[in-house]
Parts: C-alpha cells; structure tokens; sequence
C-alpha cells in the first residue's frame, strides 16, 4: 500500500448523532458485513463519499456526516485501493486510532430515492456471496 495522500479535511458518515469533540473509534459492526466487528475507523476527504455511507448506515435513521480529524496514523483503505480502484480515487481511509469530530457538515448531496435502493440491493447481495471479503 501506499501512503495516504490527503491531508484533510475529512469527513465519516453514520447513522450516530454526535457533537464536535466526540471520538469515533473501532470495534463496531460493519455497515456492509454486519457479522464482522471492524479494527478501523473509515473516513474519506469526500463530503459526498462520506454521505453515501452515512445514507446506506443510516436504514431507517438519519444519516449524518461530520467533518473528523485523525488522533492518529492511517492508512489508504485496502478494500478499495488497488483492489476495485487503481490508486486511491475515492480518497478513502482507515485508522485504528480514533477519529475526532470536528463539527457536522450539512452540505453533501442526497442520493435520490433509486440510487439509495439500488446500493442497498448490490450490499445485500454481497452479503450473500461467501467469497465477498472485508479487508479488515
């Protein structure tokens, strides 16, 4: 892998309401493999990467995207770099260190109601494929 080539801002999106100052650590289920407890926190530099995530986290909630700093290293997210992506396109990370929350964006673009179903039938499909794997 290479090193990470952003330097912020960043932003994570959730279905969790937070406040500024709140710390977003590991150790949760996974939003696309809900069987598997994540060592990472994921973040991107992509207000709208972070919107779709927070959307497909979010099921029956509100999802949320905050703007977050990393208390500590991180990485290029290994289950998109290189794998489905050359580089690191979507400007995606992890960090096993906590993430802090800077504040709450609310300017990021909503998925219409299609395109948010769609993903959700692609996820649930992959939830079905035994050979689907999270880098974790």
């Amino acid at each position: 892998m290479t090193e990470p080539l952003d330097e912020g801002p960043f932003f994570h999106g959730t279905r969790a309401q937070l406040r500024a100052g709140d710390l977003l650590t590991a150790g949760y289920n996974s939003n696309y493999r809900p069987e598997i407890v994540m060592n990472h926190v994921y973040f991107t530099a992509l207000s709208d990467g972070a919107g779709l995530a927070a959307e497909i986290a979010a099921l029956e909630g509100i999802p949320h995207v905050y703007e977050v700093e990393p208390t500590g290293a991180f990485e290029n997210d290994p289950n998109v770099t290189d794998k489905k992506f050359p580089g690191n396109p979507t400007r995606s990370y992890r960090s096993r260190e906590p993430l802090r929350v800077v504040r709450e964006v609310t300017e990021w673009t909503r998925l219409a109601p299609e395109a948010l179903h769609a993903w959700r039938e692609r996820l649930a499909a992959l939830r079905s494929d035994p050979d689907a794997e999270i880098i974790n």
